[in-house]
């Protein structure tokens, strides 16, 4: 029978969160990787993004598991559900892009599929340069805000590619493929605006 522990447990729930959030500039780097190397290696780097996104539900896993016995927690208990669950997302949405890529039979990445991957990473790192601000309720309003820049840019950036692909003469079937692609891609990054309303609902109530 799990023992359910009085003591605040902050140091060990904040060490989940900044590895979970370094876990999602892992899986960004990797969707990178695969995408700019793309076909040669393929298989293996998608073995990597999975084994990462693996990670992911682990690290959220300790995280309700070490909620579920303590008593009294650092902050709002289903805030800290909340904050795991949106950091597990980002690399649900990742993992998902990097299967349409490699499942929908694609010989050729687009340039906008790179460069919205490069969108994701850059707010992945955002966003771990937030939480690391967590303990303690130290401001991240800066992180916060370019972050939200970044998802503008990345909505920017899927309306293009999307555009082109319906202005481009691409065969029914890649246009298919690729609006696909482009819009896991854009929920990648829209995960993790996500994340930073969460976090950002957290520093509020703490101030």
């Amino acid at each position: 029978m799990a023992r359910l522990s009085l003591v605040p447990q902050k140091r060990e729930f904040y060490d989940l969160y900044n590895r979970a959030a370094a876990n999602t500039i892992s899986i960004a780097q990797a969707l990178i990787e695969l995408l700019e190397g793309f076909p040669e290696g393929s298989d293996g780097r998608v073995r990597n993004i999975k084994e990462l996104e693996h990670e992911g539900d682990r690290l959220t896993h300790e995280v309700v598991d070490l909620l579920n016995r303590t008593f009294v927690t650092p902050f709002d208990r289903d805030d800290m559900y909340r904050l795991a669950g949106a950091l597990d997302d980002i690399c649900d949405h990742v993992d998902d892009a990097a299967e349409k890529i490699t499942g929908y039979g694609v010989r050729e990445i687009r340039g906008h599929a790179v460069e919205q991957a490069q969108v994701i990473h850059r707010s992945a790192i955002k966003l771990c340069e937030a939480i690391s601000r967590l303990e303690g309720f130290k401001d991240s309003r800066r992180q916060l805000i370019e972050l939200r820049e970044l998802e503008d840019e990345g909505d920017r950036i899927v309306r293009q590619a999307v555009s082109e692909l319906f202005s481009g003469g691409s065969d029914a079937i890649a246009l298919v493929r690729w609006k696909d692609i482009h819009e896991a891609l854009e929920e990648a990054v829209d995960a993790c605006e996500n994340a930073a309303d969460v976090l950002e609902a957290i520093l509020v109530k703490n101030r």
